[in-house]
């Protein structure tokens, strides 16, 4: 076996990606990866510098691999660790760069450790982590972060000594409900009363929703969901980073699984959430809008979702990172998990302290939200 260290996705062939992957989860596909690198997404000039690791087997068979990028900033990890970064640089220490194990700009739980179905799992596994770890400290690097590890990850990296940083998501699941009357039908009276009052006022306001996926949608359709992106970041977070050549990228390679929520009125578009898809769950990603419309966020970005993930059979909604306005809705408090290493030993002990700490913390605040849900007693949600 060789492990290496692939400076670019297109350095593996999709089909062999995919086959440790799968195409189910769609922010792991090859043909994402790619979208994010090839349309400029990436790279040097936003400080997400792939660095993926591969296992390569005898026969040139890819048998383990690790979206891997090297970073010199912490935007759009979701994670948040400036709090560390400026405790180093009081300190007189850099703590960029730093390297991340993650989907850029994308907080969705999933694997992290890709290894093929018939392979040595454990062992795999410990290679690639003891890698990563190598290379880090080989390119001086302060830190090394896996982020949003699903279960099984959360594990390993655990038993292979890295800390484990917990963080709080709001997640909807499906209860087998019939249709959306069914699953509000497990509400309290007066939660129940204020959606239906929210979607109400959508549609005396004379908008249509209209459900489009990627492979269905025209190109004026791409191009005003695209300004919607670019836009909201403009307005609130001041970096946008994906382009109008990646989302026609993804509606080309990716269509089925790409899923907007277009808003129109008057045969216009005023409103629109950009949403992507795997098997079972729906994944809420951006949002945009021209002007103001009461509700309307709510309508596009959950309620719509939660009604597709209804009819489609979908067992889960993730609707993003944040936001504790989401539980009246019916998203409930869901555990994320990240893991460190830190290459500084004194660094690495206050690290764990805090996070110990911090740990006891965030599930008190998870419990105390969970009393918020707005669902029926003694109904499961």
């Amino acid at each position: 076996m060789e492990l290496k260290i692939l400076t670019a996705i297109a350095d593996v062939e999709a089909g062999q990606w995919n086959a440790l992957a799968g195409t189910g989860n769609p922010f792991l596909r090859h043909e994402f990866l790619a979208a994010l690198e090839r349309n400029g997404c990436v790279g040097e000039q936003h400080g997400w510098i792939p660095r993926h690791l591969a296992a390569i087997g005898e026969r040139g068979q890819l048998l383990g691999a690790v979206p891997l990028y090297l970073k010199d900033n912490s935007y759009g990890e979701f994670v948040f660790d400036w709090a560390w970064a400026d405790a180093y640089q009081r300190n007189g220490l850099s703590y960029y760069p730093k390297a991340v194990v993650a989907v850029p700009y994308t907080p969705a739980t999933g694997p992290r450790l890709l290894i093929a179905e018939n392979a040595d799992r454990q062992f795999l596994s410990a290679q690639l982590i003891q890698l990563a770890q190598e290379w880090s400290r080989a390119e001086r690097l302060s830190s090394l972060h896996w982020l949003f590890t699903d279960p099984l990850d959360t594990q390993t990296l655990e038993q292979s000594g890295l800390m484990l940083r917990l963080g709080c998501q709001f997640h909807w699941r499906n209860q087998g409900y019939r249709d959306f009357d069914d699953y509000l039908d497990s509400f309290s009276s007066r939660k129940r009363k204020k959606v239906r009052r929210e979607r109400r006022y959508v549609s005396e306001q004379d908008i249509e929703l209209r459900v489009v996926h990627g492979h269905q949608a025209s190109d004026e359709q791409l191009q005003v969901m695209s300004d919607f992106y670019r836009t909201t970041f403009e307005k609130k977070w001041g970096y946008p980073t994906l382009n109008l050549a990646f989302f026609r990228d993804l509606a080309a390679n990716m269509g089925d699984q790409l899923v907007f929520f277009i808003a129109y009125k008057q045969q216009t578009i005023v409103a629109g959430a950009i949403c992507l898809r795997s098997a079972d769950t729906l994944y809420g990603r951006h949002w945009g809008c021209y002007q103001d419309y009461h509700s309307l966020h709510f309508e596009a970005c959950y309620y719509q979702g939660i009604d597709y993930c209804i009819s489609h059979g979908l067992k889960t909604f993730e609707p993003g990172a944040q936001g504790e306005h989401k539980i009246s809705r019916g998203f409930l408090p869901t555990p994320t998990w990240s893991a460190h290493w830190i290459a500084h030993q004194g660094f690495r002990e206050i690290i764990g302290r805090f996070l110990q700490q911090e740990t006891g913390a965030m599930r008190d605040y998870m419990e105390d939200l969970s009393g918020q849900s707005p669902f029926k007693e003694n109904q499961a949600a």
